[in-house]
Order: C-alpha cells, then structure tokens, then sequence
C-alpha cells in the first residue's frame, strides 16, 4: 500500500523532516524545479502540509492541492496558515501548543528583567571598561509594578504565574472575561495601558489583532511605561512604536517579534535603551525538538485514522 504523499512547503528542521520520510512521501518544494509542472502532475496526489516559520499555506498553495486533507504547522501561531480556506474545504489544521509554553513564558519573563534592569547594556559598559572609571547609573525596578496582558491564553497565563511569583499586580485583555483566572479583568486594552506600567504582548497575530497596540494605546502607557512583546509583531504598530521610544513617551521596550522578519527597523536598532532578541521565544533545542515531534505526530495520528493530536479553534473538528 503506497504511503500517503506530504507536501514541505520550505525547509525545517531534520527531526521532522526524517520523521515526515519515515511515514510518508515526502516532496520539498524548495527541491522543485518547476512549480508549475509540479502542482499540475503531483499535486492532485498531496494529501497533508507542513509548514511554520517561512512556509506559509495561504490560500493560492490550497487551491493548487485538491485532495489536501490536513496542514500541520510549526509553532503555536498559525497565521501564516489562511484557516478560512482549509475550513471551507473542511481541511484540518493543527499547530503545536502546550509544548513550548513554558519556555516562551520563560523567554517574556526573562525580557521584562533585561529591559526592566538593562541586561544587556550593563553587559556592554563592563566590556567596554566604562566600569573602571564610574558605576552604571541606577536602573529602573520590576518593585511595585503592575503588568498587563494582551492574550491571556496558554502562554499568557504561564506568564502570569510567573509574574505572580515576582509579587507583581497582574492584569489582562482578551475578547472575553475568564471565569477561572484571578486577575483584573479589562474589557478595553487603553484602559488597560492606562492603569498598568508594563505591557506585555502575547496575543497571535492576523487580522484581528493587527495594530492594536497603536499610538494611542501607547500613549496611555505613559513615560515610565514598558512594552514587552513575545506574540507577534504585527499587533504593534511599529511605526507607533518608534515614535514613542524616541520622544520618550514610553520609557523602554523588550522585543522577540518584528512586523516584517527578520527585517528589524534601524530606528529600533539604534536605540539604547531597548532590547531586541531574533523571535528566539521557543528557541531551544529541548522545545524545537518537541514541538518537530509534534508536526509528526499530528500526521501520523491523521493519517493512522485517529484524527489530529492539536487541531486549532477554528478547524472542523470533531466532525458532526
């Protein structure tokens, strides 16, 4: 019996690559000489994508795969996946939560001190022997701070025990009240930016949440006020961002996520007093290697009739 044939939109890492070999056919599209050719003569036979990072499946690469019945996605965020598209077709889409939630929470807390404190700047004066002529100048504190959350999902609420456990006041804004959560709710994220003094940003991108930290959300942070964003970098308004950071009408920012990377603008880069990290959220060997296993497994579970492991909300499953 032949093996089901799997469509790699762009090259990954090998862990699922060997794993995707193991149980299927595999076909690279970055190996294809011709597209064209390709999508006409093997295409109608791609049962299953995966994708993540670079490789998108939007919705010209659905249409082209008629018998597509499944698109696993690397990462926790999908919106490189047009979810709308698969659904009207009833195309499974499955991504890989759980897996990286504590490390990227680890990650957000660990950008809070660094911008908080200045990590990486204090790092630069003691290299650069500034430290023998005088001390760094006193920093800001996490003491007494309130933080706000965008997103208050699995990562979210991981962020929040943690920000718990520093003693800090911990507020959040969703589309909707969680009953089994203790925190402050707001039902309005300017509001929200107004009463808190760091902004922390987890919330997935698309359209929905583009731009929703703008200037004036901004604005109401205040001048002693701190973004942190380990979401994505299409719910800041850049643009905003920069202006903000330069009249000082915030006082820092910590920053994972870009609006169009790996391009960073040069105006962030040459500020001093944020921090910048190359989306490095989930970034270790021991949460990459779960989460490849997790694109596998989603397939093979598909494919062995078993349905998928991490469908998301809006994919049609269960089936009525």
């Amino acid at each position: 019996m032949s093996k089901p044939e799997i469509l790699l939109v762009r090259p990954i890492m090998p862990l699922i690559e060997d794993g995707l070999t193991k149980h299927f056919t595999l076909h690279k599209l970055a190996e294809v000489a011709d597209e064209a050719v390709f999508f006409r003569e093997v295409g109608p036979r791609i049962r299953g994508v995966a994708a993540g990072g670079a490789g998108k499946a939007d919705r010209a690469l659905i249409e082209k795969l008629p018998a597509l019945e499944i698109i696993a996605n690397f990462g926790v965020g999908y919106d490189g996946i047009d979810v709308k598209a698969a659904a009207e077709r009833g195309i499974i889409v499955t991504n890989t939560p759980d897996v990286l939630t504590g490390e990227v929470a680890d990650l957000a807390l660990g950008l809070l001190l660094a911008t908080v404190r200045q990590i990486p700047q204090v790092d630069r004066y003691l290299r650069a022997g500034k430290w023998l002529e005088k001390p760094y100048p006193l920093t800001a504190t996490l003491r007494e701070r309130k933080v706000g959350i965008l997103g208050l999902g699995r990562i979210g609420k991981a962020i929040a025990e943690r920000c718990a456990a520093f003693g800090l006041d911990i507020a959040y804004h969703g589309r909707s009240r969680q009953a089994d959560v203790p925190y402050r709710y707001y039902d309005n994220l300017v509001a929200m930016a107004r009463d808190v003094d760091v902004l922390m940003v987890v919330a997935p991108g698309g359209t929905a949440t583009h731009h929703i930290v703008n200037a004036e959300v901004l604005e109401a942070l205040g001048p002693d006020g701190i973004l942190i964003n380990v979401g994505r970098g299409t719910v800041v308004d850049e643009k905003a961002l920069v202006a903000a950071l330069r009249d000082r009408k915030i006082l820092s920012a910590g920053l994972d996520v870009f609006e169009d990377e790996p391009r960073v603008p040069a105006e962030l880069i040459a500020m001093d007093h944020v921090v910048l990290l190359p989306h490095v959220g989930s970034a270790s060997v021991y949460t990459r290697n779960a989460m490849g296993q997790l694109v596998v497994d989603n397939l093979v579970s598909w494919f062995e009739g078993k349905g998928p492991k991490t469908p998301v909300a809006e994919t049609p499953w269960p089936r009525n």
